[in-house]
């Protein structure tokens, strides 16, 4: 049985400061219900997620600005750290953990800068909403195997798409140089770089 996580639930104290806070990130607006016994409830959807985030009033019992950990996945830590200060979310620097493997909690550990040649999985940023939930953003460009079905392929958004993109191309570029050889069936070897590569598989020589 697919069992999939399709919502967050964030704790609040302002709800229209935080539709207006989430929104000015670029997530979706899907709903804003309310009714008149002040139940309230506002779902956003940030960009390429398969999940959604719900706040509001009365939807949780957890006091306003006691939601930490939360992971958004992105494949430009740098590119997202940018757009996260243009909108005014306040983003920490990019960091990396001094253990190497994930973080640990809070800002213990943490390593200025991204992790050793961008590794995947190990380079993050932080951020918080106006109540103090905690978001985190984590940089992902290869994952590991068996996290991601072999038999599809799918990107969330074009910029993804355009990244993945631009890896196989560099990729390609040091394949022709080993080889010696112009490729005249690069389509298929982009095309074969792109499913392993988000497969977790092997990679292309």
């Amino acid at each position: 049985m697919d069992m999939k996580l399709e919502i967050v639930v964030v704790p609040v104290s302002d709800v229209d400061r935080s539709k207006e806070f989430y929104t000015r990130l670029g997530w979706r607006l899907d709903a804003d219900f309310a009714c008149d016994d002040g139940f309230r409830v506002v779902q956003v959807t940030p960009p390429g997620s398969p999940a959604s985030v719900i706040f509001g009033a009365t939807v949780t019992e957890q006091e306003p600005g006691t939601a930490r950990g939360l992971h958004l996945v992105v494949s430009d830590i740098d590119a997202a750290h940018d757009e996260l200060k243009r909108v005014g979310a306040e983003p920490s620097e990019v960091f990396h953990d001094a253990g190497g493997v994930f973080h640990h909690a809070g800002t213990d550990a943490r390593v200025p800068g991204p992790a050793r040649d961008h590794a995947s999985y190990g380079s993050f940023l932080s951020f918080s909403d106006p109540d103090g939930n905690g978001w985190l953003l984590q940089e992902v460009t290869t994952r590991l195997p068996g996290r991601v079905d072999p038999t599809t392929t799918a990107f969330a958004t074009t910029a993804d798409l355009a990244a993945a993109l631009r890896r196989a191309a560099t990729a390609h570029g040091e394949h022709e140089a080993r080889t010696g050889i112009a490729d005249p069936d690069w389509p298929d070897w982009y095309a074969d770089y792109l499913v392993k590569e988000q497969a977790g598989a092997e990679l292309p020589l």
